[in-house]
């Protein structure tokens, strides 16, 4: 049966297409990011905890860019993406994924009956050498019920497609009451001879509706006990699964299953099944994922460079483009965050992960996609004044400042600034729920006190004050911007001259960013004050005292004045790149050179630094180390050096890579660094020019910048000479 099996599988074998010479997607690896990091070495700690460090929480499955649907395997619920590449058991194909441990809408998993599948035990294992990725297309063998399984997808939609043994039952598992979110209600139901449709709770509710190629015997729930109740054996929780068992085929050929979701409604998600898969074949679906996928990466093509770099360029470019999802229908509705149903003239998008992706992602992705970044940017407005007027935030700071300066600034006008306006002036200004937190003290003082404590474990969360207060300062510059394009004078005066609070808790005896307190109505230092010791948020979010120094984007010649030289600040960039960090065991620090960490956000403009004191060539020699040894580590060269974070990572080395990079991305300019090819042609999206950058030498110090054939001053390239089509030529040796 195996052998009768294999020679099926090959028989239907379109599941390897073949990229043409043009194609970039040949170059993606979608596995890139899914392996975790376990050695002290690449960690910068011993572990101890029994739980698994973080990854890059990256997925292998199949999406279009920036879709509602994501259709992946998980291999653990409750870790990110779902997909650990070290893991060898497979719970079901997903239908949505981020990598911050949500989602997971609706697993599905093709099952025989002859496999035995208990909803207590129906797992498969699986191996890589029968596992396949590329854009828009995922290919596994679950070696427990001998079924190839092959997922495409389009932006609303999944389709698999199961090659089952031969003789077999065949029946398809519906994890109804599974997800990353804990489902609470739900409901699966057969609606025709070949149709199941029903409802999943879990970070919203989510409908569908499923066309099977095959009839369908019957649609049932079996075991565990419904809507979070207590069932199973000895008391152990046993969740319920729905069943949908098929009947008899007539001949030995693969099954198909199409399915729309929405957020909307059954009959919506049905009808994004027609509008996007009625009369296609599952190959003519994966051929338009891949042409979809090529013209978007197309939009950057590169000379030069070598394979394992053309890869990763393209791998992590790849990333750059899965979040946002989109969230309305084809027809323009969607569910807002209250539950009403709205019809917008344009695409509703989840909100960005504002404090991860402000610094470089988002941009990015404006640059080759700037249809999508102006529908992210209406879906905030949309939802900013539906929630008391405060523009939306995300986990930390007041960063859709920062998106929405750097759009307008760079051409993206198709929006109403001055409704964005209104709500970021909001934040900026008026204390409340839905703000800034602890805006009250920042506009008192100019900074924002910490809790007055001691012996602060790494995990414990507080106000995380020095963070807000240096990212405030940097969105009240970005705020700023607006007003100016405004000509509202008043409040631009006000935002600049705050913009400057990030110099408030500089400590000059220590040369750190460090932490304040108020004791009996006086600000003193906070003195358990330990440079290296890394905290969630005591002071700092995600980072220690060294890798929160440095950050003024808008300012970085009045950062650097802050010390008594150039020399101090050199000797503290080598410190911060030579000098081992404290060997402390936190989840979401990891990948340290010396104890600069590049597996977290917080300190990924630091090595520009070196930029404003005359040392450019060694701003080059860190990047060329991180872009080179921080990503496609592990043992498996899978892992980066620490989590994706919804593209921050990759946007930060496919920006590096083509050499120029978003040092301040609310204003409309670029830092050059050396690119790692001789030549990159980049086109703008939205019919926009192509512009070219051209390396000459292979050197990390840069001896001269060109643009359009003249002289650069200084270190940055305006976005308007890149989108004029002018030609960017470094010269570096």
């Amino acid at each position: 049966m195996k052998l009768l099996f294999v020679f099926a599988y090959l028989a239907i074998g379109l599941g390897s297409l073949k990229a043409n010479a043009q194609s970039v997607t040949q170059y993606v690896n979608p596995l890139m990011g899914t392996a975790t990091l376990w050695t002290p070495e690449e960690l910068g700690y011993i572990r101890t905890e029994e739980k698994r460090p973080w990854g890059a929480e990256t997925y292998p499955g199949a999406a279009l860019p920036n879709a509602m649907v994501q259709l992946t395997p998980v291999t653990m619920y409750r870790s990110g993406s779902g997909y650990q590449y070290e893991d060898d058991m497979i719970y079901g194909f997903a239908h949505t994924s981020k990598g911050h441990w949500n989602l997971l809408h609706l697993p599905i998993l093709p099952v025989t009956k002859e496999g035995r599948p208990r909803p207590e035990s129906y797992r498969s294992l699986f191996r890589h050498t029968e596992e396949e990725a590329h854009p828009g297309y995922y290919r596994v063998l679950l070696d427990r019920y001998h079924i190839n399984a092959e997922l495409t997808s389009t932006l609303r939609c999944g389709y698999h497609r199961y090659t089952y043994p031969a003789g077999t039952e065949r029946q398809i598992l519906v994890d109804i009451a599974r997800s990353n979110n804990m489902p609470r209600q739900w409901e699966l139901k057969q609606s025709s001879a070949r149709t199941f449709e029903g409802f999943q709770d879990g970070e919203g509710r989510i409908y569908f509706y499923a066309e099977l190629s095959e009839d369908i015997d019957r649609v049932e729930e079996e075991g565990g006990a419904r809507n979070g109740e207590q069932g199973g054996r000895n008391g152990q929780r046993v969740l319920p699964i729905g069943m949908v068992r098929l009947k008899e085929p007539k001949a030995d050929r693969p099954v198909e299953l199409k399915i729309g979701f929405s957020f909307v409604s059954i009959e919506n998600a049905r009808m994004n099944l027609q509008a996007e898969l009625a009369g296609k074949s599952f190959d003519e679906v994966r051929r338009e994922a891949d042409a979809t996928w090529d013209r978007l990466l197309g939009h950057i093509r590169v000379e030069g460079g070598t394979e394992a770099e053309r890869s990763m360029l393209y791998s992590t470019l790849y990333r750059v483009f899965l979040f946002p999802h989109l969230r309305s229908d084809v027809n323009g509705e969607y569910r807002s965050d209250r539950g009403e149903v709205v019809k917008a003239d344009f695409r509703y998008y989840t909100n960005p992960s504002f404090w991860d992706t402000y610094r470089n992602k988002l941009i990015l992705l404006g640059m080759i996609t700037p249809d999508v970044a102006t529908d992210i940017i209406r879906s905030c407005i949309e939802r900013g004044e539906a929630h008391g007027g405060y523009m939306p935030t995300f986990f930390h700071g007041d960063h859709a400042s920062t998106f929405v300066a750097g759009s307008w600034l760079r051409g993206i006008r198709d929006f109403d600034l001055r409704r964005a306006y209104a709500l970021m002036l909001k934040n900026a200004t008026v204390p409340g729920r839905g703000g800034r937190p602890y805006l009250d003290e920042y506009m008192e003082r100019g900074w924002i006190a910490e809790k007055d404590t001691v012996n602060v474990p790494t995990w414990d969360e507080y106000k995380g004050s020095v963070t807000k207060t240096q990212e405030y300062a940097y969105d009240d510059y970005a705020t700023a911007l607006v007003a100016r394009e405004l000509k509202d004078r008043k409040n631009e005066k006000m935002l600049l001259k705050r913009s400057q609070n990030y110099k408030t808790l500089f400590d000059p005896s220590t040369g750190f960013w460090r932490g304040k307190v108020i004791r009996d109505g006086v600000a003193s230092w906070i003195e358990d004050f330990r440079p290296n010791y890394p905290y969630y948020q005591y002071m700092y979010r995600e980072a220690d005292a060294w890798n929160s120094l440095f950050f003024a984007p808008h300012d970085p010649d009045g950062m650097v004045a802050l010390y008594p030289s150039a020399q101090a600040v050199e000797q503290k960039l080598d410190s911060l790149f030579t000098v081992p960090c404290g060997g402390y065991e936190a989840w979401n620090l990891t990948g340290y050179l010396g104890t600069y960490c590049h597996g977290n956000q917080p300190g990924h403009s630091i090595p520009y630094t070196y930029y404003f004191i005359g040392r450019q060539q060694k701003a080059q020699h860190i990047l060329n180390i991180l872009m080179h040894d921080y990503y496609g580590m592990g043992s498996d060269h899978l892992a980066y050096a620490g989590m994706d974070d919804a593209g921050e990572m990759s946007a930060w080395y496919a920006l590096n890579a083509i050499g120029i990079y978003t040092f301040s991305p609310a204003d409309p300019e670029y830092i050059v660094t050396v690119p790692l090819f001789s030549r990159v042609r980049f086109t703008l999206g939205g019919g926009g020019k192509t512009f070219d950058i051209v390396r000459e030498g292979s050197g990390e110090r840069i001896k001269a910048i060109t643009i359009g054939g003249k002289p650069l001053e200084g270190w940055f390239v305006r976005h308007d000479d890149l989108a004029a089509g002018k030609e960017l030529r470094i010269t570096a040796e």
